[in-house]
């Protein structure tokens, strides 16, 4: 039973590659037209996550 829960998951992970690598592809030609100061917008956020994260790996 184990074998075939492998072998389920490993179609049905190659299915998810087929359906997501063409809508990739058509993000990574969109994400072509991002200007560079969109950028600055999401730098900030992820300071803060990261900034966050050491502050409680340092409290443990």
């Amino acid at each position: 039973m184990d074998d075939w829960m492998k072998i389920i998951s490993a179609i049905a992970l190659v299915l998810m590659l087929i359906y997501l690598v063409p809508r990739a592809k058509m993000m990574m030609q969109a994400s072509a037209e991002v200007e560079n100061k969109d950028w600055k917008g999401a730098l900030i956020p992820i300071l803060f996550v990261v900034l966050f994260v050491v502050f409680l790996i340092s409290t443990v």
